[in-house]
């Protein structure tokens, strides 16, 4: 069984898309229930982990190290 590894700040590519047409959500928060937003429209959902999980297409990591060196 391959338990995927999600963490705040990823992009999530699900199966199927949101109402407003978007397959992409960003994840806000993770635990036993994961929040994410939609990429296209905004709108913020609490998914059960488990549910979730099996939605999932692709994970998207965000680039370590490449914020301005300020």
């Amino acid at each position: 069984m391959n338990i995927p590894k999600i963490s705040v700040g990823d992009t999530l590519r699900l199966k199927k898309k949101h109402p407003c047409g978007s397959f992409d959500f960003r994840v806000l928060r993770t635990g036993s229930d994961i929040r994410i937003v939609c990429e296209g429209c905004g709108r913020d959902l609490t998914v059960p982990r488990e549910k979730l999980e099996k939605a999932i297409k692709k994970i998207t990591h965000p680039e370590s190290g490449a914020g301005n060196g300020d």
